[in-house]
């Protein structure tokens, strides 16, 4: 079972995702500033860089938006000339353009944006202008992928473009269809403001934190939401029965003088979890280090002794390691080049089962990612997607 804990405060909201009650993922929306990623904006043009083959885009935030020339081209890859032109004959200063917000500002940089447009939602992601349909890699069983990329290319109109989520695995066609209109709807709007509004101005923001987590983890029948904001409670009760009128989900409102996040635990699972020095179960324990370009993740056996077998014990170390890392990059929503120093193992069998130990407790996270496998000097290099700034905790 999930339980999903939300505390409100200042305005702020702090998330904690657990199953059987051990945190998975943890994130934080602030008062002072909410992410952009996936909202929709009528932008001006600023200037064209030809060199770079980008262009910086108006949008109305303290820093120009960064579109590359990639994201203005066809989102279908067969659709693409053969030749890439440059990015003067698509863009020149002044241009009003639509675009959406792929990556928050970070540090020196502004957003990064696209005209490849997307809204996710419960079923599916509605690209306007993809022109194909798609089914999450996550769904193996072959009949079920045939058969939703049936439903999708029935449902799709014209350019439309469609990716089935894993979530909609045996579902009816009538409640994905229903989906489907639902974000016919918003694109609709987002269009309609961008006829009448003059640039830069805010077409589409993405769903809260906390919405979009219902949106995409929680299932009615099962989880449990848990929140200390009696309003908020309620908010998301409304949420969840726009979603779909039929559920009747486990909505508890946490009203006790023991603070939310320490009567389920989540407290002193985070104070463990972002630790620079995190043990594992039996003794071991990995080393975090961040630099400017990448994450390093450092194994280490420390007071687990094992068995009489050296390298069975390396190799038990570097499981359990391959499992909390996995978690630890969820709770923490590391982003961008990930190093992982693993125990030195002499065997090759070893090595691979540790690799497909770290592929299949990664299967659960919903960021981007991609496992590259070992470097010539016996590292491990993997890298998820960035689109935030990595969570900390205040």
């Amino acid at each position: 079972m999930k339980q999903m804990v939300v505390h409100y405060e200042h305005g702020s909201a702090e998330m904690a995702l657990l199953e059987n009650g051990r945190l998975v993922e943890y994130a934080v929306e602030r008062s002072d500033g909410k992410g952009l990623v996936g909202s929709v904006f009528k932008g001006r043009v600023a200037n064209v860089i030809p060199g770079m083959q980008a262009a910086f885009v108006d949008i109305g935030q303290r820093k120009n938006a960064f579109l590359y020339i990639d994201d203005c081209l066809s989102p279908h890859l067969e659709k693409q000339p053969k030749v890439k032109p440059s990015i003067t004959e698509l863009l020149s200063p002044g241009q009003e353009i639509v675009v959406q917000v792929t990556k928050d500002a970070m540090g020196t940089k502004g957003a990064r944006v696209t005209t490849h447009y997307s809204l996710p939602g419960r079923f599916i992601v509605y690209m306007p202008t993809a022109g194909y349909v798609a089914v999450s890699k996550k769904i193996e069983d072959e009949a079920e992928r045939s058969r939703l990329k049936e439903i999708g290319e029935q449902l799709r109109l014209d350019e439309e473009g469609l990716i089935f989520r894993t979530i909609v695995e045996d579902q009816e066609p009538g409640a994905i269809e229903e989906d489907l209109a639902l974000l016919r709807r918003q694109w609709e709007g987002v269009l309609e403001k961008a006829d009448k509004l003059n640039a830069p101005a805010l077409l589409h923001r993405d769903l809260s934190l906390v919405q979009r987590l219902i949106r995409d983890v929680f299932s009615p029948q099962t989880d449990e939401l848990l929140v200390d904001c009696a309003a908020q409670a309620e908010e998301a009760g409304q949420f969840l029965g726009s979603l779909d009128p039929g559920w009747k989900p486990q909505i508890k409102f946490h009203n006790s003088s023991t603070p939310l996040f320490e009567a389920y635990g989540v407290k002193q699972q985070l104070d463990k979890d972002f630790q620079r020095k995190v043990w594992l179960p039996d003794g071991g324990y990995l080393i975090w280090d961040q630099t400017e370009a990448m994450n390093v993740v450092d194994v280490n056996t420390g007071k687990y002794v094992g068995t009489d077998s050296l390298e069975e014990t390396v190799f038990q170390t570097n499981l359990q390691a391959a499992e909390e890392i996995a978690r630890l990059l969820r709770v923490r929503d590391i982003g961008g080049i990930i190093i992982i120093d693993f125990i030195d193992m002499e065997l090759e069998e070893h090595r691979n089962e540790v690799l497909a130990r770290l592929h299949t407790c990664m299967r659960s996270d919903r960021t981007q990612h991609h496992i590259l496998g070992w470097t010539k000097l016996g590292l491990l290099e993997m890298t998820r997607k960035k689109m935030r700034e990595n969570t900390e905790r205040k």
